[in-house]
Parts: C-alpha cells; sequence; structure tokens
C-alpha cells in the first residue's frame, strides 16, 4: 500500500444562519487585517446582501474570470503579493475557491473560504482542479494547508440555482462508487480508511434517503434539516472522504470520464457533477453492474441528474473516441480500478449504456 497523508478539515468551519456577521471577528482572531477578497460576478451578487461591514479589517475586492487556470492563478498571486495582503477570501463556487487555494500556495498566505453554493467538496478540501483557460480539464493539485475558516451560510446556499445542488448531489454520490472501487476489496484498512470507506457510504445512505426532502425545501426556500444535512454531505462528507483516505478515496472511474467529456466542447457548458453522474454509470457498466445502474436511474429520474449522453445534450454520433482516450491516459485515475481499462473497454461501456437507456425509453 502507498504511504497515506490524512488532510481531514479545515482548522475552523461553522454552519448558522447569520454566521458571516462573525467573520471580522474571527478575521482578527487569526490576524488577518488586511484580506483580498475574490469572488465571481453572480456569487458576489449572491453574497452581498449577507456580507458584514467591516471596520477593523481592511478589504480589498478582485473579481476572477470564471476559470481555475494557471495563469488565472498566476494573476491571482501577483495581485496577493503586490497588495501585500494577510490572506486571501474565497466567496463562490468550487471553481473559485479552487483558484484562492492555488493562489494562496502561490503566495504562502492562509485563506478563508465563504461557499455560495452546495454543489462540490471544494470548500473542504486541499484540492484544486485545473483547466486550460478555455476549460478543458487538465490536472489537479494537492496543497499542504487546508482553509484556515470555512463559513456557510444556509440561507446563501439556497440562493444558489437548483441545478447546482442537484449536480453537487451527483458529484458527491460518486464518492461511494469511487471509494468502493478501491476500499472494498482491502481486508485490512487503516483507521483513516476506515474513517474515509465508512464516510463514502455514509454519503451515498444520505443522499438516497434525504435527497428528494432536500430538494422540496430547496423550491421554498427553507433552511430545513433535510436540506442542511445534505448541503453538509455534499461539502463536509464529500471532503472527508478524499480527506482521510487520500489516493484511496478520491476518484476512480467517474472522475475519468467526467475529464473525457471535457473534450467535447458542447460539454462546457455542462456542470461538473452532471459529468459526474453520467461517469458513475459509465464506471458501473465498466463494472458489469447493471442491476446497480437500474436503480440510480431511478434516483436520477427522481431527483433531475442526467443518466444518458442526450439528457446531458451530447449527440451520440459525438467523438466517443476523443472522450474515452482522453479518460484512460496513463495518469487518470480510472486505472485505480482493480482490471484493465482502455479507451475500447469505456466506449464500448458508453455504447452498452446508451442501448440500454434507449431500451428502457423503449419500455423494452
Amino acid at each position: 500500500m502507498e504511504s497515506l497523508v490524512v488532510r481531514g478539515a479545515p482548522h475552523e468551519y461553522v454552519l448558522e444562519e447569520g454566521i458571516l456577521s462573525s467573520l471580522e471577528t474571527k478575521l482578527k482572531a487569526r490576524g488577518f487585517h488586511h484580506v483580498l477578497v475574490v469572488h465571481g460576478d453572480a456569487s458576489w451578487k449572491a453574497a452581498e446582501r449577507f456580507w458584514p461591514e467591516f471596520t477593523a479589517v481592511e478589504a480589498t475586492y478582485w473579481q476572477y474570470n470564471g476559470i481555475c487556470s494557471q495563469n488565472q492563478m498566476d494573476q491571482l498571486a501577483a495581485v496577493v503579493q503586490s497588495g501585500e495582503y494577510d490572506a486571501i477570501v474565497g466567496v463562490g463556487g468550487g471553481k473559485l475557491l479552487d483558484l484562492v487555494k492555488g493562489g494562496a500556495y502561490q503566495t504562502k498566505r492562509p485563506y478563508v473560504l465563504v461557499p455560495t453554493l452546495a454543489s462540490n467538496c471544494a470548500p473542504w478540501t486541499p484540492l484544486a482542479a485545473v483547466y486550460t483557460d478555455e476549460g478543458t480539464y487538465t490536472h489537479y493539485d494537492v496543497y499542504p494547508e487546508n482553509a484556515s475558516l470555512l463559513l456557510l451560510e444556509p440561507r446563501l446556499l439556497l440562493t444558489a440555482p437548483k441545478e447546482l445542488f442537484v449536480a453537487g448531489i451527483g458529484d458527491t454520490l460518486a464518492k461511494w462508487y469511487e471509494a468502493d472501487v478501491q476500499l472494498g476489496s482491502m481486508d485490512e484498512k487503516s483507521p483513516a480508511l476506515e474513517v474515509a470507506y465508512y464516510t463514502a457510504k455514509l454519503c451515498r445512505d444520505i443522499l438516497l434517503e434525504k435527497s428528494d426532502e432536500a430538494l422540496r425545501a430547496f423550491d421554498i426556500g427553507e433552511v430545513s434539516t433535510a436540506f442542511c444535512k445534505v448541503a453538509e454531505t455534499i461539502i463536509m462528507l464529500g471532503g472527508m472522504v478524499g480527506g482521510f483516505g487520500d489516493q484511496y478515496g478520491r476518484i476512480a472511474g467517474a472522475h475519468s470520464i467526467h475529464n473525457g467529456l471535457t473534450v467535447l466542447a458542447e460539454t462546457h457548458g455542462i456542470l461538473h457533477g452532471d459529468k459526474v453522474a453520467y461517469g458513475i454509470l459509465v464506471q458501473l457498466a465498466l463494472e458489469e453492474k447493471w442491476h446497480e445502474i437500474e436503480a440510480l436511474r431511478l434516483f436520477y429520474e427522481k431527483v433531475g441528474l442526467p443518466y444518458s449522453l442526450t439528457q446531458l445534450g451530447i449527440s451520440l454520433q459525438a467523438d466517443l473516441r476523443s472522450v474515452a482516450e482522453k479518460a484512460t491516459v496513463a495518469e487518470e485515475s480510472i486505472h485505480v480500478m482493480p482490471f484493465p481499462v482502455s479507451a475500447d473497454a469505456v466506449v464500448s461501456a458508453i455504447k452498452k449504456l446508451e442501448e440500454k437507456n434507449e431500451g428502457l425509453q423503449a419500455g423494452v
């Protein structure tokens, strides 16, 4: 077994209505007197009404361009260094938070995260998915420091588009399937891997049980127990799987399929979690677990996750060979699966999955 590094959690985490009123106090407690607040356009419009007025902390605001690329990280690092900021505060979704992590690492600054949506575990993890400036996935980086502070304002999370919350459910559901394919066959697990494996199963169980109720609460803007539980499952429990499992609990086939799909220009506007949700089904098709696929399809239909290429907006005549080749490059996580996976196997799995979908839709 490879060595295991545990990066379990942010230094401090709170989910609470009105928690942002405590932000300045928490910044001062850390000795942060001059901060750079990084935000997006839509994310800042959502966060602004919850944002406190600072009186003792000086804040400068900087808007990113919507992509977590190496070029954008370099630009952020240059801004941080020129302003001599004590810390970086990220306000936004996963790509923005990943960008802040990368900029913080380059400048050796601590960072604070305020997510504006619950769509992935990016707020919890010291990991960044990096893309080209055009939006094609290239790699992910793992950094040595977690967030100094992570604050979740549930009323802010409810302002996000519903489809992002649904995508978060899909992305987090993958935690179980991608962890199980590695950890399920291990006879002896370290305590950290036991935590990762248990947490991955908890992700699946909570999402299958509570997602429908949480989505009903989302529709009426209610900070309900079910909504908070699913939001924390997406952000906290999802992050703990990789945080304690390291390479054994992070990603496998589903995320490789996501990465492969990014070679198709028409997928660049498709949400990360939606592509990962489809990737789960392709991974299960590679494993020949068709009964599991059928059960998940019912759940996908209920919550609105895509289970076919056409639902992703991808033509059945798309270049599946390019998708499969990208998904199976040597460094991809699909190769942690317990059998060899080739580009031919991925193309075959996708075609079989689509055939099954067509059969189900036709009532066969």
